[in-house]
C-alpha cells in the first residue's frame, strides 16, 4: 500500500492542518480512528440496541480525521428512523471500509517516510 492507493475519501489535508502536520499525533489519531471503527462496527446492525450510538460515535471519529462521506453516512443512519436503517447502516459500513483503506495507505506511507530518514 502507498499514497497512490488513496481513493480520496479521507481529506488528510484536514487532519494535517488540525494536527499542524505532527506525524506522531496524526498516527495516534488514525490509530484511534481504526480502533473506534473496530469497536463500533459490530453494532452497525438494527438487531443491536446501540446502533444509533455506534453511528454517532463513528460520525464524530470520521469528522475528526476528514472522512466527510463516512461522517455524512453515519449522520444519516443516526438521524433516520428504523425503517430503512439497515440500508443506511450498510452505507456506513461501506464508507467506513473505504475510509479504513485510505487510512491504512496513509499510515503505510508515513511508516515508509520514517524509514527513509
Amino acid at each position: 500500500m502507498a499514497l497512490r492507493d488513496l481513493t480520496g475519501v479521507v481529506d488528510f489535508g484536514h487532519l494535517e492542518a488540525y494536527t499542524l502536520s505532527d506525524t506522531v499525533v496524526i498516527e495516534e489519531v488514525l490509530h484511534i480512528f481504526q480502533h473506534q471503527c473496530e469497536l463500533w462496527a459490530p453494532l452497525l446492525n438494527t438487531s443491536h440496541e446501540g446502533w444509533r450510538d455506534a453511528a454517532h460515535t463513528i460520525k464524530g471519529a470520521a469528522a475528526g480525521i476528514g472522512a466527510g462521506l463516512l461522517a455524512a453516512a453515519a449522520e444519516a443512519a443516526e438521524r433516520g428512523d428504523v425503517h430503512g436503517a439497515e440500508r443506511r447502516l450498510e452505507n456506513v459500513q461501506s464508507a467506513m471500509n473505504a475510509a479504513l483503506h485510505d487510512v491504512a495507505a496513509y499510515l503505510h506511507a508515513l511508516q515508509l517516510r520514517s524509514l527513509s530518514r
